[in-house]
């Protein structure tokens, strides 16, 4: 039996490994604290559902055992991607759900997202969770809740292909690396009436290929490699649980999120004018000025996908972005991130041109690094933070950008050190214009991280 460990208790989620910080009885505790949450705003159902990892069938039992003891009606979606979840929570008529996942955590992982009552729960909603485990203030209900099972696909497929239409035919590569958005992706794109050619579909906890997380080239390989070889036009590929697309072209090029946002952008644009456009603030330095040009205004926020939905949602804002993948749309959709639903729109967009890498490649590019992680003891990264915006100083920096960590931004670039909310490391990015500016921008950051903490060992 495992016990209850607050490390777990994430900023945006529920995250632990598996016979060491979660376990059976971990996930039933949870169950009952969100079912009493749920109860407590008059919630009478919560659905749920699960990715493809190997614990995930055992961890949504308990959980959904947790609910029922709490008094709540569970609706078990079964396996499903992540979205399936957030879309079934606003077509069902229950507006709670929970879905089991690890996302692209490595397979010994698992954890849970969560939406109570409509919202995406985050911050101090994840901490009162564990503070009522803690307390163990539950008494059974006077009735236990009920369970009933629900096949989600279908409805979620045809609410997409209702909604989206491609201009032409078009043969695609998709590459789900074994997570479980292989239970749908195929089905989807060729009832939207692609050619799919499919990579590593087939739903395999051990993720026996590649690691299913698109923010990383290394994971793209095989995808690059079959569009170099085959007559797909484009590749898109999965994260672990479906809520995040990575993009490449025919030649190889890989189209990061703050580029698709671009794209997407200027689409939402087109139907929205002087909407707002939120994107965190690891994005590129080109996208505020393309959102402008395009007659719409950029807002940059945290990083976080429950952060941005919540922003979102106060916002009215029709489109959200992040640099890790997690699209959020508005616009024909219900606001929340859904990297098949991305991955959809994006070939909608691409299908009315005759050269789709063209229309990707054409994109504004600057020299930048992908996210680069210094790793740190448990609690060190908000501290280094903390020394950093107190101590550190920028010469020739036009303006400092603290909503999340520290954005430092030069006429030729930027830097990044933001404290990650799920693990213990300062993620780090950077943007040039040239090679010359990125070198200069990561020198002088490593300047005042190496001041602060003499002993830190760079990424770069």
């Amino acid at each position: 039996m495992v016990s209850l460990s607050k490390t777990i208790f994430k900023a945006y989620d529920i995250r632990g490994v598996i016979g060491s910080t979660l376990d059976a009885g971990i996930a039933r505790r949870i169950g009952q604290a969100f079912g009493a949450a749920a109860l407590a705003k008059g919630e009478r159902t919560v659905i749920i559902g699960r990715d493809g990892r190997l614990s995930g069938p055992e961890l949504a039992r308990a959980l959904a055992e947790g609910l029922q003891a709490a008094g709540v009606d569970v609706v078990d979606l079964g396996m499903v991607a992540t979205p399936m979840v957030y879309f079934a929570t606003n077509v069902l008529g229950a507006r709670s759900g929970i879905m089991v996942t690890g996302s692209h955590n490595p397979p010994d992982y698992n954890g849970f997202k969560m939406v109570l009552a409509g919202e995406a729960i985050y911050g101090d909603a994840i901490q009162g969770l564990y503070q009522a485990i803690e307390r163990d203030d539950f008494q059974p209900a006077a009735q236990q809740g009920g369970y009933s099972t629900h096949d989600i696909k279908a409805a979620y497929v045809e609410r997409i292909v209702g909604d989206v239409r491609i201009a032409r035919p078009i043969k695609i590569a998709v590459d789900c690396g074994n997570g479980v958005a292989g239970m749908v992706a195929g089905d989807l794109f060729r009832a939207m009436g692609c050619d799919v050619i499919e990579l590593f579909c087939d739903v395999d906890g051990h993720f026996p290929n590649h690691h299913p997380d698109p923010a990383h080239p290394e994971n793209l390989q095989d995808l690059i490699e079959c569009l170099k070889t085959t007559d797909a036009e484009i590749g898109i590929a999965f994260d672990g649980d479906g809520d995040r697309l990575g993009v490449v072209t025919k030649d190889g090029q890989i189209i990061f999120p703050d580029r698709q946002m671009m794209l997407f952008s200027k689409d939402v644009l087109s139907r929205n004018p002087g909407a707002e456009i939120l994107y965190d603030v690891k994005c590129t330095r080109h996208l505020g000025p393309w959102i402008e040009q395009h007659g719409g205004r950029p807002l940059m926020w945290k990083t976080g996908h429950s952060l941005v939905k919540a922003k979102l949602k106060e916002t009215g804002a029709p489109l959200g972005g992040e640099m890790s993948g997690h699209i959020f749309w508005k616009d024909r959709w219900y606001g929340f991130d859904d990297g098949l639903y991305t991955g959809a729109r994006l070939l909608e967009i691409l299908t009315r041109e005759t050269d789709p890498s063209a229309l990707l490649n054409a994109l504004p590019i600057a020299s930048s690094t992908p996210e680069l992680h210094l790793h740190l003891q448990e609690g060190e990264n908000f501290a280094l933070i903390d020394k950093l915006r107190a101590d550190a100083e920028f010469p020739g920096a036009d303006r400092i950008v603290d909503i999340d960590g520290l954005r430092v931004e030069y006429p030729d670039g930027f830097g990044l050190a933001r404290g990650s909310n799920t693990t213990p490391v300062v993620v780090l990015r950077f943007e040039g214009e040239n090679p010359a500016a990125l070198d200069r921008i990561q020198k002088e950051f490593a300047r005042v991280i190496l001041a602060a903490k003499p002993d830190a060992k760079l990424p770069f």
